[in-house]
Order: structure tokens, then sequence, then C-alpha cells
């Protein structure tokens, strides 16, 4: 067995793969971390091999963490590869040595490349997380996180995967769905009892949706929103909230510092300016 290693290399929120050249004897133009032999845990060897590989300054990286090397067979022979994790302040990469060509891609399109050298996503899994998508009944987002906090928190069948699930987060504003951040698919599928595994089913959670969700994709949905989002003057809104609940106004003025919109009621017999919190307004008509 030879001593060899794949540096994944992060920068913000994307990883950088790198396509080893046609004439490399191994696997010609396959997508690949950083690869390189020697002492997986002399970090200066790594750097090194980092710096002559993608041109990126060793002052730029950072080390996270080293992950169990797997048993891979890369062309005919059998290498132990053990996968490493870095934080890149540059995103600034000239391949050289075995490689022609670099991509800094979000996480959730390694398994999507359409070649790449063997479980490279699963080395990622390794050292790094992939984020998931869980279907569940409407208006059970809640109670499906619930369950899933209190099954990582025991200490049953599923205290083998709880260190390989990092977070559950259910936004308030998201219906139908939950994300896990996970380190693989079937670690997912077991904790919600799919797949034929042997724990028992998580109510009104129906499946994971397949493969690994681009973090590009689901960080719109992540980030708080502010209450006037969406409304603007001359709107037309129902009020749910208040002393005037259930009647209609026009929207005159939004105070987006204070999260806050000023109203004239159509059913006042003389118009009265009405300020009301922004979350307590229901946009029924939009401005044209």
């Amino acid at each position: 067995m030879s001593d060899a290693f794949t540096v994944f290399i992060r920068h913000e929120e994307k990883v950088l793969l790198m396509q080893r050249a046609d004439e490399v004897s191994d696997l010609p133009g396959a997508w690949d971390g950083v690869y390189g032999y020697g002492d997986h845990n002399d970090l200066d060897n790594v750097v090194s091999r980092i710096v002559e590989s993608t041109g990126i300054p060793a002052e730029k990286l950072q080390h996270v963490r080293t992950g169990e090397s797997r048993g891979i067979a890369m062309g005919n022979t059998l290498l132990e590869i053990t996968p490493i994790l870095f934080i890149s302040e540059s995103n600034v990469v000239t391949p050289k040595t075995l490689y022609k060509n670099s991509e800094w891609v979000d996480p959730g399109m390694i398994g999507k490349k359409e070649y790449c050298t063997p479980s490279l996503r699963d080395m990622y899994g390794d050292v790094a997380s992939f984020l998931y998508i869980l279907k569940t009944s409407i208006g059970q987002e809640q109670n499906v996180a619930k369950e899933i906090q209190a099954r990582l928190s025991g200490s049953g069948s599923l205290m083998d995967i709880q260190g390989e699930i990092y977070g559950v987060l259910s936004p308030n504003y998201m219906k139908g769905y939950i994300f896990v951040e996970a380190s693989a698919f079937h670690h997912v599928e077991k904790l919600i009892g799919r797949a034929g595994v042997s724990t028992t089913p998580i109510k009104n959670c129906r499946k994971v949706l397949d493969g690994e969700s681009p973090l590009e994709d689901v960080l719109p949905y992540l980030e708080p929103k502010a209450a006037t989002t969406g409304i603007e003057e001359g709107c037309i809104v129902e009020i749910h909230g208040g002393a005037f609940r259930g009647q209609s106004a026009r929207v005159i003025r939004v105070t987006e510092s204070k999260e806050e919109v000023t109203v004239e009621l159509f059913e006042a017999a003389v118009p009265v300016a009405l300020t009301v919190r922004a979350d307590q307004v229901r946009v029924t008509q939009r401005v044209e």
C-alpha cells in the first residue's frame, strides 16, 4: 500500500476541483482534489503539494481536518488515500503538475461531475459535509426536526451515525421541507428510517430528495427576510392582526428600518393613517 492523500480546498462556499492532464497515466482528464504522495501527517509536505499544484500561496492556506484513509483503486494500483480539508483565503488558481484545469464548484455538484477520480464525493464527505433536503408533511416541519434531534441525542441504534449528522434546520417560512447537514446520503436515510433500514420511520417525513443539494440553490431560502419584503407603496393589503383584523387598506408608506407600514383603511369614514407591523399585513394586490 502506498501512502497518498487528496486535499480538498474550500474558499467561502466553493470547493476546488482540479482536472488531470491528458498525458497523466492514471485517469487522464478526471476531476480530482489535489493529489499527492507522502506522509499526510506532515502538513508542510501537504502544503507544498498544494502550492506546486495550484499556485495558492502557503500563507493563504489553513488546515481544517484530516479524515480516515480509504482503500481506493487508482488505475491498476490499490492505494490508501487520506482525505484532507484546507481553507484558502484566495480563489486564484494556476493548475500545474498533474493538472490542466481547475474549477471552484458548489459541494453539491461534486457528484454531478461527468468524470471524477474514484470515491471523490465520498472522500469529501469524510472531511466536510453536504446539505440534504427532507420532504415532510406541510405543517409538520418543526415536529420532524424535533424528532430528528431527539434521535441524535439518544443512545440507541443511531449512535453510530451521530457524528455524521451535523445539523438540522427548519426555517419557519419553508413549508413542506427541512434541511439536514450530513456527511453522506445513506446516513440521512438511516436517520429517518427509509430505504429498508431497521430504524423506525419518522412520522410525517416522506423521503430524502435525491442527491446533495447545491448550497447556491438553498442559501437564499435560509437568509432571514425583512417583514417588509415585497410590500410597496400603493399595494392593497389585508390586516390580519390587532384591532383592525380583516380590514383592507392601501399602503402609503413603508418604513424598512422599523419593519412597519403605514396604511389608509378603505372602510374608514375619515381617511386616517394607521401604522402597523409589516408582519400583520398580507398583500392582496400589488402595484402595477
